[in-house]
């Protein structure tokens, strides 16, 4: 029997924290021992300064993968899918660019991220068939890693392939059984899947925090994209998702005692586990669509999720009988979370959570093997030693920077935990300190970096050397604009985006990509932008290719 909690006292801490994070507001929810405690602090709309409630309908980003993981496993459970069959068993065209990977690949590989399929999947639209699209698109994509070799966090293209599968063996669309098989069977009423189904009444606005003295600022952005969904977008509040929480406690049964899943089935997502390279940030496994936390030897079961300026943190405490989660309209921030969590936690009388590590003396260490470029399409950390140390370095999206108002170029020193594992603190206030792993030498050189869940294999920068200056004239400057943003993320590894911009009318636009080739950049834009924009294209040495061409 763990203690009640103190809700006057923790509303109060949540309101400080609120106001020194200068975040807006949070829901929070906690389930001990079958009995759900709610309250809101802080306001959800801070324009109108009105407040956030408990039935206030926050987007809970990757915990939708935790949705989805659940409804998946109703057909595993009934027999209709099986976790170890290959994909293709129920997507007969299913296929990627390794084709012993398109005839492998299974469901458990999806659900606990070791599929290593790039997320290649173009423009699938926001249509009913998005799903269907995204597997069609994704006939040429690469692998990041071999098949199971080891995890790397998917955040849209695994469980929108699950969605999928789903569909084909249920006959509807995903967001249709998300509804019937999920939702309703728990007796949800404020929980979705679509954006446009939530009531604007009851949503909360999310906010942007680029600086503590500025404060929020609404975000641009509305929502994720529907090729999200599975990954991404669900809707819904503290109380609905402790509901669902409550099924792991309660061996597969809605809180009101409808059965979900089987206890057999409750057994295979928790205990079906496969090893996060960095085991510090987030923790050690993960099983399927949960992470898997080691809390001074407690078990904890996790998700955490971002979506567009709104957060969403859940962790389940099976040994306690306890259930929290924290819905907020700014962020995420790690810190914020485990102070929140774990006033909660000591009130409740049970487990906190463990800190980061603190960097160790290892034995001397040949900074060499770590140094070098590791990247995903849109995404480059560069690791490179000075004076005896190691420093990593990012390049942010030229746009990801202007709209969080932050250098494109970001610089940490790594400091040493163990011999793959590094603490990388930050002089900004707006971040906290990660954990980083770099590991799986061979020949002397580390193969991947691991960093917020995310693997980045090594890459070869032989093959971009040619810098390419691209001057757009753009017929539809809306879909110019929008397609641009998506082909960001699709370059192929090795290349590299080194500039953005556009003029004062925004009729033109330049854009330098660092390519194999000219014709690599051609042929790569135009498959993207080439309906909206007529363009030309110019090779450039690098010290050109760092601005606007001479006029």
């Amino acid at each position: 029997m763990t203690r009640a909690l103190d809700v006057p006292r923790i509303r109060a801490h949540v309101a400080g924290l609120l106001a020194e994070y200068r975040i807006p507001s949070a829901v929070i929810g906690v389930l001990s021992d079958g009995e759900i405690t709610d309250f809101a602090v802080g306001v959800k709309d801070v324009s109108t300064g009105e407040p956030a409630t408990t039935d206030t309908v926050y987007r809970c980003g990757s915990v939708s993968k935790t949705w989805t993981a659940l409804a998946f496993m109703r057909f595993v459970d009934e027999g209709r899918v099986s976790l170890d069959e290959p994909v293709r068993t129920y997507l007969p065209g299913f296929r990627v660019a390794d084709p012993e990977v398109g005839a492998r690949v299974t469901p458990r590989h999806l659900l606990n991220h070791t599929n290593g399929i790039e997320e290649s999947y173009g423009d699938p639209g926001e249509g009913d068939d998005v799903y269907e699209r995204m597997v069609e698109n994704i006939a040429g994509a690469s692998q990041v890693h071999p098949l199971g070799h080891t995890h790397g966090y998917s955040a849209a293209l695994g469980y929108a392939i699950l969605a999928r599968v789903m569909e084909v063996a249920d006959g509807r669309r995903w967001d249709d059984i998300m509804r019937d098989r999920l939702f309703g069977p728990l007796g949800l009423t404020s929980t979705s899947s679509r954006h446009e189904h939530v009531d604007r009444n009851r949503a909360a606005t999310g906010y942007l925090i680029r600086s503590l003295d500025e404060g929020p600022v609404l975000s641009p952005l509305g929502h994720l994209p529907r090729s999200f969904g599975p990954g991404g977008n669900i809707s819904t509040t503290a109380r609905e998702t402790l509901m669902m929480a409550s099924v792991f406690l309660n061996e597969g049964k809605a809180p009101d005692g409808t059965r979900i899943v089987s206890p057999e089935i409750i057994r295979e997502i928790t205990e079906s586990r496969v090893a996060v390279p960095d085991p510090y940030m987030f923790g050690p496994e993960w099983a399927l669509g949960l992470i898997v936390c080691d809390w001074h030897g407690q078990t904890v079961y996790a998700h955490d999720g971002s979506a567009v300026s709104q957060s969403a943190r859940l962790r389940i405490l099976p040994e306690s009988n306890i259930a929290i989660t924290m819905l907020t309209n700014a962020g995420p921030r790690d810190s914020f979370y485990r102070r929140v969590f774990n006033e909660i936690l000591a009130d409740l009388g049970t487990v906190t959570i463990p800190d980061l590590p603190k960097p160790a003396p290892v034995p001397a260490l040949d900074l060499s093997r770590y140094e070098g470029s590791y990247g995903r399409p849109g995404t480059r950390y560069e690791v490179v030693a000075e004076d005896g140390r190691l420093h990593l370095g990012l390049t942010l999206n030229p746009m990801e920077a202007k709209l969080l108002n932050r250098p494109e170029r970001l610089e940490y020193e790594l400091l040493p935990i163990s011999e793959t594992h590094f603490l990388m603190p930050s002089g900004d206030p707006l971040e906290d300190p990660q954990t980083v792993a770099i590991y799986d030498f061979e020949d002397g050189a580390a193969r991947y970096l691991h960093i917020n869940c995310r693997v980045h294999p090594r890459t070869n920068k032989e093959s971009a050397t040619v810098h390419v200056m691209t001057v757009s004239t753009i017929s539809d400057s809306e879909g110019f604009w929008n397609s641009l943003k998506k082909a960001y993320g699709l370059l192929p590894r090795g290349a590299g985006w080194t500039l953005a911009v556009a003029s004062a009318d925004g009729d033109r636009a330049v854009n330098v990509i660092v390519h194999d080739s000219v014709d690599g950049v051609r042929s790569f834009l135009e498959e993207h932008v080439g309906p909206f924009a007529t363009t030309e294209y110019f090779e450039a040495d690098a010290s050109n290719a760092v601005g606007l061409p001479a006029v």
